[in-house]
């Protein structure tokens, strides 16, 4: 019964110690980026010795995998599947650039500093792709159903983090605005490409 007691008490111990890591690095990696983030500080930001971090996390790759996953279990990425419900096209695309501008409003440092990091950083590069990858991608494709080619460019556009922090941070719109203009932008070329072929 004491040893039974002494094992649990014990992985409670190194669950918690495990957890307080990945919550030291995800909060460097949302102010100073994943890349700049080094061992000595997020062992001191934890409260552990290099030793100890190392014995949860071996390597770079593990610590990145469990930061994404506590990033994304704490606010996943919007579901793009109840989107395909909405008829028309320009609600779809209003409804589902507000589901995701409001997650990149929420996560606006974390998110800031990993796209950062990973224009230059192949592991940051591999995780975001990993955990993002799929999400986007549907997104492109929810979103593209019905639209012309013309269209379909400006999805990257308006799906883009930098596009909704340089309208609503660094511009200053709100949010359903700038909203409203990519939606506009999407909407606008169908009737501007209707009488004319797509020329890149």
């Amino acid at each position: 019964m004491t040893r039974s007691y002494t094992l649990k008490r014990r992985a409670e111990q190194q669950a918690q110690t495990r957890r307080r890591i990945i919550e030291a690095a995800v909060d460097l990696h949302g102010t100073i980026g994943p890349a700049r983030t080094t061992v000595s500080m997020v062992a001191e930001r934890a409260g552990v010795q290099r030793h100890t971090f190392y014995a949860h996390f071996p390597d770079e790759r593990s610590l990145l995998m469990a930061c994404s996953g506590l990033a994304m279990a704490r606010d996943p990425l919007p579901d793009a599947e109840p989107w395909r419900a909405v008829g028309d096209q320009g609600e779809r695309l209003r409804t589902g650039l507000g589901a995701v501008y409001g997650w990149y409003a929420r996560n606006a440092g974390l998110a800031a500093c990993v796209l950062r990091d990973a224009e230059h950083h192949a592991l940051v590069r591999e995780v975001n792709d990993l955990r993002m990858g799929p999400s986007i991608a549907a997104y492109h494709v929810v979103f593209g159903e019905g639209l012309n080619e013309a269209q379909k460019a400006l999805l990257p556009l308006a799906l883009s983090f930098f596009t909704w922090r340089t309208l609503v941070q660094e511009s200053g719109l709100e949010q359903d605005t700038a909203i409203s203009l990519m939606v506009g932008a999407i909407t606008a070329t169908a009737k501007d490409t209707a009488t004319a072929p797509f020329i890149l």
